[in-house]
């Protein structure tokens, strides 16, 4: 070790410091943490799987499950029909309440089921798309109700094709009467 006198700090103060304020766990704390987190995941992955030749228990409370959480258009014309019906099942055993659904912009407006649908009951849920707009359809629907699972998210997608237009056909009509 070097030492040195005279008021200046030596390397075996520097190493001594340092260990003092030494906050990192050693290795056998490391490993002793590691040996607990493991063998609490394991006992909780355990309990949340059943076991073979039992049924998985029914979920409890309002599910509502999706016949498909894809509403397709496929490939149409513009101003082709705007409805699409996006179906699903209440599969839980209280009644499913839809509280509300909201399109990802105003071209997508669903329309869903007022009344609470109940257990083992199919109902549908109505979503218009603006197809007067050209291009790919790629929005959302998200749908809040009781279900534990949260907010469900159905996929609106498609391509709407221009239609071609006729000579001397007008673009709009318009309302207003143009000065002479």
């Amino acid at each position: 070790m070097f030492r040195c006198m005279n008021n200046v700090l030596t390397f075996e103060m520097i190493i001594r410091s340092k260990n003092k304020f030494n906050h990192y766990p050693d290795m056998k704390q490391t490993l002793g943490i590691l040996a607990i987190v493991l063998m609490a995941s394991f006992r909780l992955a355990a309990q949340a799987t059943p076991t073979e030749g039992q049924p998985a228990a029914a979920p409890s409370g309002a599910v509502m499950k999706l016949d498909s959480d894809t509403v397709d258009y496929g490939t149409i014309d513009q101003g082709s029909d705007p409805l699409r019906l996006a179906k699903f099942t209440n599969t839980g055993t209280e009644p499913l309440i839809i509280s509300g659904a909201r399109g990802s912009c105003g071209c997508t407006v669903p329309n869903w089921p007022k009344d609470p649908i109940m257990p083992g009951e199919t109902s549908q849920i109505e979503i218009r798309y603006d197809t007067k707009r050209v291009g790919g359809i790629n929005k959302t629907v998200t749908v809040t109700s009781n279900d534990p699972v949260g907010p469900i998210v159905i996929k609106v997608i498609g391509t709407i094709n221009a239609v071609a237009q006729e000579e001397g056909t007008p673009e709009k009509e318009s309302i207003f009467k143009k000065p002479n």
